[in-house]
């Protein structure tokens, strides 16, 4: 017999599948879903508190996580084990963010390697797609709270710019948090499915999606066309955002008050405690002439006229990505039928005035600008639980396909649930110097591991030229057409040696195959996690070990006695690390040899490139 879930709550009827709607944000997160009585997205809250969870985990001092407003307070006093702002590290490679380590205050791991990025907290390392985990099931523990039913099935919203990596990332992110992450949707498109636009199928329209977060800023423009939603444009600034308005703001009172960032960095609490008040200031501002406060003795004032004379740069970056937007779609901004606000900041007046005159029309802002992502996400889950049937939905992937990596890692390259027709590559690179072929095993299934999942196919891309470990580039294709069949394609990029091989539509398994490796997936997502991260763990350890080993031999000359000697210890301390079962031992070893190398590996660079410029003017 089946059971209903009854809420508690409401007193009503629960569908008997519940898909929520998840914004994961890079300030704050929350959850929606369609409400069973009135059928409206609603963002689920606490009674009389926010929908929003700010996006903060705080570890203790015994490496327990808290996640959103507990976790805010300890910004302050506790900035070192107090991660913000985790969705930028997303799919990331240190390479990809060095140029604003200095933003987080938190310890970000650079070794300058095109390794993923990973946080330490104390003696703990954290990956993004961990932190991010911690989020949602945070977001997953409050619905089921608040809806009095378990939550297992989930959309959750990406920026339109997110890459391959960065989506894969949030899938496993939802993984680990013990959701079966539906669908990623782009968020500009959540935001005009939240607007009703999109809803009709003979609806014709081009939208412009305006999108001011707290830390981030993007502006996409979209295609509406018979319900599909195609993304002819996105711009944006992945380091502008309220936060920047309120970094105007405690400029204008330190310049005022003779206070230097020298200062504020002694004093992490003073710092915090500023930028709280600069935010209370830009909020009252919305709708006042004037802030007044006062703060450790000094009265703080600051008036609208000069809020917005410090902020007219700020909004005018917005503007000339808007411009840059238009520019790549090939369209003017009267060809934009309706402009959507989204994000805490696009609140601010002068922002909605500077957008409005940009695009020659009032905005649309009547939906919570914090909500409508999470409220769009709600509308595509229900018309996944097929409760919407005006809405069409192509066809998709029942499980998820990628290649073997190093260590039997499973690195996906098509998502379960992937729309189909569709075409997805990735490059990959050798391991060994010299090495002349790589084999490439096709898998399908949700594990981390590839013997948990199902072999498809594997063929030998061979004739790979002779070239050391990591310059060869073997683009991996994955083409699936209408009809499901999947065609894998690898081919070396500097030489052109190409192998291909087809596999049959539906990959062979019955409905109840496919819900048993889902289920599998979902029951094993935390033992599959730290066995992914302990692989990874050791496959780098491996790597710098070899690559250390390699460079010694080349410059031992240039190298003192001490270093040497400091260098075979920390790399046998390393060696020793990789037998072990603990990831955290093996990334704090890795980081001990790099803090060792780094000066001397420097000083030869300094010296290679000294040398080779010899002789030559610059």
């Amino acid at each position: 017999m089946a059971k209903i879930g009854i809420n508690i709550a409401t007193g009503s009827l629960q569908q008997a599948e519940m898909i929520v709607g998840i914004d994961l944000g890079t300030t704050n997160s929350l959850v929606a879903i369609i409400h069973p009585e009135t059928k409206q997205p609603v963002a689920l809250r606490e009674f009389n508190t926010s929908s929003l969870v700010p996006s903060i985990v705080h570890f203790d001092e015994f490496g327990n996580p808290t996640v959103g407003e507990t976790a805010r307070q300890f910004l302050e006093v506790d900035p070192q084990h107090t991660i913000f702002s985790a969705k930028r590290l997303m799919g990331k490679s240190y390479k990809d963010i060095q140029e604003n380590a200095g933003y987080f205050a938190y310890k970000v791991i650079d070794d300058n390697t095109e390794s993923l990025v990973k946080v330490q907290v104390g003696d703990q390392f954290f990956s993004p797609i961990e932190l991010s985990s911690f989020i949602l099931k945070e977001l997953k523990q409050r619905a089921e709270h608040i809806l009095k039913t378990p939550v297992t099935k989930a959309v959750i919203t990406v920026p339109a710019y997110f890459n391959d990596a960065q989506r894969q990332a949030t899938r496993d992110a939802g993984k680990l948090a013990g959701l079966d992450v539906m669908r990623i949707v782009n968020e500009p498109t959540a935001a005009s499915l939240a607007y009703g636009l999109g809803l009709k199928a003979d609806q014709e329209a081009t939208i412009a999606v305006y999108d001011l977060g707290g830390g981030t800023f993007d502006v996409s423009i979209l295609q509406i066309s018979n319900g599909i939603f195609e993304v002819l444009s996105t711009n944006g600034d992945t380091y502008l955002g309220g936060d920047d308005l309120d970094r105007a703001i405690m400029q204008f009172w330190m310049q005022a008050g003779g206070i230097t960032m020298e200062d504020l960095k002694q004093h992490q609490t003073l710092a915090q405690g500023l930028r709280l008040k600069a935010e209370e200031a830009k909020k009252h501002l919305s709708s006042h002439d004037r802030f007044s406060t006062d703060w450790n003795g000094e009265v703080l004032s600051i008036t609208k006229a000069e809020f917005e004379g410090l902020i007219a740069p700020l909004i005018a970056k917005t503007i000339n990505c808007c411009t840059r937007a238009l520019a790549d779609a090939k369209l003017t901004a009267d060809k934009i039928d309706t402009v959507v606000m989204v994000g805490g900041s696009t609140r601010v007046p002068a922002v909605k005035a500077a957008v409005s005159a940009f695009f020659g029309k009032p905005v649309n802002d009547s939906v919570n600008p914090d909500e409508v992502v999470a409220l769009g996400a709600a509308i595509q889950a229900d018309i996944l639980a097929g409760n919407n049937k005006d809405f069409l939905l192509l066809d998709i992937t029942p499980l998820s396909l990628g290649i073997e990596t190093m260590g039997g890692l499973m690195d996906v390259l098509v998502p379960r649930n992937a729309k189909i027709p569709t075409s997805v590559g990735r490059q990959y690179t050798t391991h060994v110097d010299g090495q002349g072929s790589m084999r490439i095993s096709v898998y399908q299934g949700e594990r981390d591991l590839v013997k948990d999942n199902r072999k498809l196919a594997e063929f030998n891309l061979t004739g790979i030229p002779g070239m050391p470990a990591g310059l060869p580039k073997v683009e991996v294709q994955f083409l699936i057409d209408a009809d499901g069949i999947l065609i894998v394609k690898a081919k070396e990029l500097r030489s052109g040696v190409e192998q291909s091989i087809e596999v049959k539509p539906q990959f062979g398994l019955t409905d109840a195959e496919v819900e048993q490796m889902l289920l599998d997936s979902l029951t094993n997502a935390k033992q599959d996690m730290v066995t992914r991260a302990l692989v990874e763990a050791r496959t780098e350890g491996e790597q710098i070990l070899a690559v250390t080993e390699k460079f010694i031999g080349k410059n031992q000359a240039q190298l003192t006695q001490a270093e040497l000697i400091d260098t075979a210890a920390a790399m046998q301390a390393l060696q020793l690390a990789l037998t072990m079962e603990d990831k955290n031992l093996i990334q704090s070893k890795i980081e001990e040899l790099n803090e060792i190398s780094r000066p001397f590996a420097e000083r030869a660079m300094d010296q290679a490139v000294s040398g080779a410029l010899k002789g030559k003017s610059i």
